[in-house]
């Protein structure tokens, strides 16, 4: 029989504890949301929402329905998640596969590692990052926001280390039966490293969706907005100041600038929010591999 000390016990209780208090403090602020989003303006108002709706309607989402600018934004984005991603997946495979060979194989492996650490610890500063931008022809496009991330450092190491555990035996008889590195990357390197690759996936995904910053900067244009920095403006700025048809103006009877932007918050964290537990047990396994080098 399995016997647990009395420490042993106080220790899984105590961690279970904070893990409980940890899980909360992520998940409380969704549910808060949520709960704003399909209250009604007068109790929103009167702040005795908290994490369950009071007078429920969806008069939030009816408003969210109708603003053309929302999913026109979030149509930018998914341009923006889906060519970022395939381009950030590539460069990084690229990168990575000849960067995990021995020295003897790869002889300028040890510069080229030594560059990429550079650019993690050293920044030209935003304004010359800008002006080489718009240089390029690139702004207002979509790709001024896919293009100057392309290649990211943190993915490439996490994917290296992850590489250089694999067995060179593999590669070493691959290459005994006539595969090169292309068939060797293609048909041996990337099956077997699933579990990294669905991190880092989860990792680009994630980073180009809740990307804001540069959105505001290189779009000249607001209808060219990505979502995240659509909803910067929405939350910093009213939206519902000024009404130019009678229907906006009847769903104001029920809803106020803290429902829509709650709604439209909501509506952009969903997509994530789905995607996420189908990478998690990827996101775990990838993550730990990735990061130790024995």
């Amino acid at each position: 029989m399995r016997t647990t000390s009395w420490s042993r016990r106080s220790f899984e209780i105590a961690n279970y504890a904070l893990l409980t208090v940890l899980a909360a403090l992520c998940f409380l602020p969704i549910v808060h949301v949520l709960s704003l989003s399909l209250s009604s303006r007068v109790e929103v108002e009167a702040g005795s929402v908290l994490f369950w709706p009071r007078q429920f309607t969806w008069a939030s989402y009816e408003y969210v329905a109708s603003q053309g600018q929302f999913f026109r934004s979030m149509g930018i984005t998914l341009e923006r998640v889906t060519l970022g991603t395939v381009l950030n997946l590539a460069l990084t495979l690229l990168c990575a596969y000849p960067l995990a060979k021995e020295a003897r194989e790869f002889r300028l492996r040890t510069v080229y590692v030594w560059y990429f650490v550079f650019t993690i610890l050293f920044g030209g500063g935003l304004i010359p990052w800008y002006l080489t931008i718009k240089n390029l022809g690139l702004l207002n496009s979509i790709w001024a926001l896919v293009l100057p991330g392309a290649v990211p450092v943190f993915n490439i190491i996490l994917l290296l280390n992850f590489f250089r555990r694999l067995p060179k035996e593999l590669s070493e008889s691959a290459r005994i039966d006539g595969a090169g590195d292309w068939r060797i990357l293609l048909n041996l390197f990337i099956p077997l490293s699933t579990p990294a690759l669905a991190t880092i996936t989860l990792f680009t995904v994630v980073g180009h969706w809740n990307a804001w910053f540069d959105g505001l900067l290189l779009m000249n244009n607001p209808h060219r907005y990505p979502l995240s920095s659509y909803l910067q403006t929405v939350i910093t700025m009213p939206d519902l100041s000024k009404f130019t048809d009678p229907e906006t103006a009847r769903l104001y009877n029920r809803i106020s600038d803290r429902t829509t932007r709650a709604a439209q918050v909501f509506v952009g964290m969903l997509p994530i929010l789905l995607a996420y537990p189908f990478l998690q047990r990827y996101f775990i396994h990838g993550i730990v591999l990735g990061s130790v080098k024995e």
